[in-house]
């Protein structure tokens, strides 16, 4: 934690939140000058706490931050945007929670301030709460986040001989990172399958901004192998399955 000053007023986005003592709770918040850190609200869960509503999870806020002993102490917050059509609908909840969840994953606490990170999560909100295509959204949202992070895959040649890739069926591999051509993928393990389609439109992503990228429209069976590549080379990378794809599963089932 940095020691040459007492407070600092910081602009946030609220990641997650846990019960800490009697009647606090203790945030990790993605901020826009300090990167990531934890810091804790005291009082909030007080019937009468005024700074409550302020601190749920993908909110953005100002915050007055005193420095504590240990962390943080969160002595003001005021919301700057509560994207509330993202807690109306439960699909719509789901994605933002896979968006932060991303983030917390990859960003260690106290990792240095990133301007652009924090430009990309915000917009990335602001875009799930108005725009009416979350699924692309997501996507672009992925390549960005990769590429941010220096995890970009490897989509116009092969990762494992360098050729470039033909317009035909390919491999994914996570550990290489990137397409692999089907002349090395017939003696690679831990290969995935990838359709020619699939690829376009990952490539399409990664090239793209956002409102090029929100011109795509691959079909049904095309959005789920994309989903299922972008969800294990995300579970390769964190070494770990992630919690919220599940959940946005069983929303989509009901």
């Amino acid at each position: 934690m940095p020691t040459d000053f007492r407070s600092l007023r910081a602009e946030a986005v609220v990641l997650r939140h846990s019960d800490f003592g009697e009647a606090d709770r203790l945030l990790t918040l993605y901020t826009r000058e300090q990167g990531k850190l934890r810091a804790v609200a005291k009082g909030v869960r007080k019937i009468a706490s005024r700074k409550a509503g302020h601190l749920e999870p993908f909110t953005r806020v100002k915050l007055q931050l005193a420095r504590g002993r240990d962390m943080f102490i969160v002595t003001q917050a005021e919301t700057v945007d509560a994207y509330p059509s993202l807690r109306a609908d439960l699909t719509l909840t789901g994605y933002a929670a896979y968006v932060l969840e991303l983030l917390d994953r990859f960003v260690p606490d106290e990792e240095s301030a990133s301007p652009p990170l924090y430009r990309l999560l915000t917009e990335t909100l602001s875009r799930l709460a108005t725009e009416p295509a979350p699924w692309l959204t997501i996507r672009s949202y992925e390549m960005r986040l990769l590429d941010l992070l220096g995890f970009r895959p490897q989509l116009q040649e092969c990762a494992n001989c360098g050729a470039e890739i033909q317009p035909e069926d390919q491999f994914f591999s996570a550990a290489l990172g990137g397409a692999v051509c089907p002349r090395c993928g017939h003696g690679l393990p831990g290969l995935w399958p990838i359709s020619v389609e699939a690829l376009k439109y990952l490539r399409h992503f990664q090239r793209s901004d956002y409102r090029a990228a929100m011109r795509a429209r691959p079909e049904a069976e095309t959005q789920k192998e994309i989903e299922t590549v972008m969800q294990g080379y995300f579970q390769y990378l964190l070494e770990r399955e992630l919690n919220t794809p599940g959940f946005i599963k069983r929303v989509a089932q009901h």
